[in-house]
């Protein structure tokens, strides 16, 4: 696509059923990427015509969700702007006005067909294995006898007059021109009987009175746009630019869906995913920068990205690479940051003075990958887990339950001397007995450590977790675990 003509102007347009999703969150990431690479301006708009879905407090979620992931808007319903109300339902009495300019240019009709009518048509289309249309019935009252009708207060709807001949098309910048004969295509209801529009109409009034220049969706959209545009055409309206977005999957066989247990974006930053590592990756589910290069901060990415590196086909969310990101974006974290990060969740686990949380911190943060992680990582500090006495057995550093004794044995004495229990000196103190003792460092300290932690994988080694359980605690726990191997000779 040719570098755009400012102003651009780009919307997200989300309904407030619930917690913003992750294909929800990558939509309002490339619709923000394109307005700030090109100057232009992002919207925020809460399409909420659906009153029966929306969820109480949800348009407070989106608002939370958007600034907690840095995608601030330029206009929208809680910052305001020059094209407002930016809720749908504030704006429900321009609906039915642009309705009826439609219906007087004649793309469109007011209808008066029962439910009971529509259902019996329904069935019996179903029942003849054909798809169901609207038949026109109402098409051919004459528009005062109509306006007579809903004066006397009969119930109605407005319908698109859909043309029976012809096509409907569309140019997207993903999948080119895309066009389909009209006589596919449905009369769908423009306004509900109870005077609020349905979500396609509205969404094309709505697009064109905010002067939306580019519409990112879901390729959900797809089916739908040729009736927008034949909107479009019907008002004499330029119709936007399309961008449809390929979906996020879950795996080879669904899309990722909050009904089977997959994560929010607010539920991946209450874990303890770092922001920038989940918008990093979420970036690159369906977007290329053009090179090997993966790690993006969002300044970043509003300068290189482009929708020439977008691609057709679904992206699968894998949690095991989002994983990865996020223990990389971790590591390279300032430490004062990652202290006040890691924390919260250390003190929930260990409580907040019993343990040196600073330099346990300092032996974590390589090892972090996700916060919540943390917790599972360093119980075994609060209270000696059980164990298998099989984990003294160690091939590589030639250890076995007896060795282990023995290096019990060589140790705890170095430790019951120490006065002053502090890491460089039993760390000075233990590798020198070992030296004199003649047993490798990997004898002694690994049984040492299974002995304190009963953990193969701790934050640090042997003497690390040595001075952070304290001296009483790590003799008693030596002492513990001389007399269970005793017990086994």
């Amino acid at each position: 696509m040719s570098t755009p003509i400012s102003p651009i102007r780009t919307r997200f347009a989300p309904s407030p059923t619930g917690y913003l999703h992750l294909g929800g969150l990558r939509t309002a990431l490339y619709t923000y990427l394109f307005a700030k690479k090109h100057g232009g301006a992002f919207i925020l708009r809460i399409e909420d015509t659906d009153q029966e879905r929306e969820v109480p407090g949800a348009v407070d979620l989106i608002y939370q969700s958007m600034r907690a992931a840095g995608l601030h808007y330029d206009e929208g319903p809680d910052v305001g702007g020059a094209y407002g109300p930016y809720i749908q339902t504030q704006r429900r009495h321009l609906y039915p006005e642009y309705a009826w300019k439609l219906v007087e240019l004649g793309g469109a009709y007011p209808c008066f067909c029962t439910k009971e009518r529509l259902d019996a048509a329904r069935a019996e289309a179903e029942k003849q294995g054909e798809t169901y249309k609207y038949d026109k019935r109402c098409l051919s009252i004459p528009l005062g006898e109509a306006k007579a009708r809903i004066a006397a207060g009969e119930p109605y709807v407005i319908r698109q007059n859909v043309p029976l001949t012809g096509t409907a098309s569309f140019d997207d910048v993903l999948y080119g021109h895309v066009e389909v004969p009209c006589d596919t295509l449905d009369d769908a209801v423009l306004i509900k009987a109870d005077g609020l529009p349905t979500y396609n109409f509205a969404n094309v009034v709505d697009d064109h009175l905010m002067a939306i220049t580019h519409v990112m969706r879901g390729t959900e959209y797809l089916s739908s746009a040729p009736k927008y545009n034949l909107l479009y055409a019907s008002f004499g309206w330029v119709p936007p630019t399309y961008v449809h977005l390929p979906v996020v999957m879950k795996d080879a066989s669904r899309k990722l869906s909050k009904r089977y247990g997959d994560p929010s974006f607010e539920d991946l930053l209450a874990m303890g995913y770092l922001r920038d590592a989940v918008i990093n990756f979420i970036a690159l589910l369906g977007w290329s920068p053009g090179s090997e290069r993966e790690f993006f901060t969002l300044r970043e990415l509003e300068q290189v990205f482009d929708v020439a590196g977008l691609n057709k086909s679904p992206s699968i969310f894998d949690m095991n690479k989002l994983t990865w990101f996020n223990a990389e974006y971790m590591r390279k974290l300032p430490f004062d940051a990652y202290y006040g990060l890691a924390l919260p969740w250390l003190e929930s686990a260990l409580g907040k003075d019993r343990f040196d949380l600073r330099r346990l911190t300092e032996l974590l943060q390589g090892r972090t990958e996700v916060l919540n992680r943390l917790p599972g990582m360093v119980d075994f500090l609060a209270a000696m887990p059980d164990y298998d006495t099989a984990l003294y057995t160690h091939k590589k550093m030639k250890t076995d339950p007896q060795v282990a004794l023995a290096a019990i044995d060589l140790a705890l004495p170095v430790l019951v001397a120490q006065e002053h229990w502090r890491e460089q000196p039993l760390h000075d103190a233990l590798m020198a007995a070992i030296a004199a003792s003649g047993m490798k460092n990997g004898q002694v300290l690994w049984p040492v450590r299974i002995a304190i932690t009963g953990r193969e994988s701790t934050p640090g080694g042997a003497i690390e977790m040595a001075y952070l359980l304290g001296k009483t605690e790590t003799l008693a726990r030596l002492e513990s675990a001389k007399r269970r191997l005793q017990a086994q000779q």
